[in-house]
């Protein structure tokens, strides 16, 4: 299996990940939080035609998460996974329903090589899922757009070789920067987005010796920096800095080999 990310900030987030079995492969796109051009254009930088997938999995409604999706599922008759509360948030009466398929938390979705496994997480949205992906040798974890990390799901993560992990702020610059009251405190809130502190918690729950792959997501460009994210989740891992990726919030990362 192997992932990449097509871009992770408040521009827009998709990842798109594959795998492969003899000759059969799975493409799966996770969010889809551009226009159409521009998911396009991204999905053939990284090799890929919108003919070339599988399923669409939409995380949760929000803009830079859910993007096109519709139109994009439409045009290339696609199956859009999400969850109900997702679909009642943003569903269209003219999507055509036999391209939709609802996403509940712990049931698995078998997708050719994958198996999906979505689970809940407390964000500010409808019924917001994260998720695993496993191809029978490995299994990736993609958490972002939470605004804390409940044991559950710690556990949803368990035995992950890789995880895209949400430190989308530093406490400090954030509560100094120069956003609203309001703003802050949802950021900062239960149902908001992770510290690069509150990822580090999360990050040593799950840390385990076949964990060999992290990449810092969802990064803002306003309130963090690499350079702190980095350092957070490293010392969660005891390695050195420079051994934890992360995704640029415009551009994402090439594809990542997990093993």
């Amino acid at each position: 299996m192997r992932f990449c990310s097509l871009g992770s900030g408040s521009a827009g987030n998709a990842t798109l990940i594959e795998a492969s079995q003899g000759i059969t492969s799975t493409r799966l796109l996770v969010d889809a939080g551009f226009s159409m051009r521009e998911l396009t254009r991204r999905l053939a930088r990284a090799g890929c035609e919108p003919a070339e997938l599988d399923a669409v999995f939409i995380t949760h409604e929000h803009g830079d998460h859910i993007g096109c999706a519709l139109a994009f599922a439409s045009r290339h008759r696609l199956p859009l996974i999400m969850s109900r509360g997702t679909w009642r948030a943003v569903g269209n009466a003219d999507f055509d329903p036999a391209l939709l398929r609802i996403a509940k938390g712990a049931e698995a979705i078998a997708l050719g090589d994958l198996e999906v496994r979505p689970f809940a997480v407390p964000h500010d949205a409808q019924e917001p899922l994260q998720l695993t992906l496993h191809d029978g040798a490995a299994r990736l974890g993609i958490v972002t757009d939470l605004g804390s990390a409940p044991d559950d799901v710690a556990g949803a993560l368990a035995g992950c070789q890789a995880l895209l992990l949400e430190c989308n702020h530093d406490v400090a610059l954030l509560r100094d920067g120069p956003y609203p009251p309001s703003l802050k405190k949802r950021i900062l809130g239960s149902h908001g987005h992770l510290s690069n502190a509150a990822a580090a918690d999360l990050l040593a729950r799950c840390q385990h010796p076949a964990l060999r792959d992290v990449v810092a997501a969802h990064l803002s460009e306003r309130n963090n920096s690499p350079a702190l994210a980095r350092d957070a989740l490293a010392a969660a891992l005891g390695c050195a800095p420079a051994d934890v990726r992360v995704a640029d919030p415009a551009l994402g990362f090439d594809w990542l080999q997990l093993h």
